[in-house]
């Protein structure tokens, strides 16, 4: 599995957990730790816990996946869930709108996702 069909995966499997506003970010060439960030909102910390869950679940039985490592479960404010090529970000609403990492690295590209909760993508500026 490429790292962007990885990517890939955990934003669908993210999107079949009804995560909103799911965005990948192409880091391929920006840093050296990752090829891609995908970023989600969860509703409340309930449903933070269930994406992670699930992702976890999934990647493990279908993939043969497990994490690198996993910060912030217990708070479920902002959960990071890295497999080294690809690293999920589950955030709060207030917690994503805090740290914004999509303008952070707007000037990554991001990939497009066919999936009920990626964010629409607003207009390029073609820089």
């Amino acid at each position: 599995m490429t790292s962007e069909e990885l990517a890939r995966r955990i934003a669908a499997i993210a999107d079949a957990k009804q995560a909103a506003d799911i965005i990948v970010i192409d880091m391929r060439g920006m840093v050296a730790y990752t090829d891609f960030l995908v970023l989600c909102t969860a509703r409340n910390q309930r449903q933070a816990k269930a994406v992670h869950d699930e992702v976890r679940e999934r990647m493990k039985r279908e993939e043969g996946l497990a994490p690198d490592h996993v910060e912030g479960e217990r708070e479920a404010e902002w959960i990071l869930v890295d497999y080294l090529d690809a690293i999920l970000h589950v955030f709060s609403p207030e917690t994503r709108a805090y740290y914004r990492l999509e303008v952070l690295w707007g000037e990554a590209p991001r990939l497009d996702l066919d999936l009920a909760g990626a964010a629409p993508r607003a207009a390029s500026s073609g820089a």
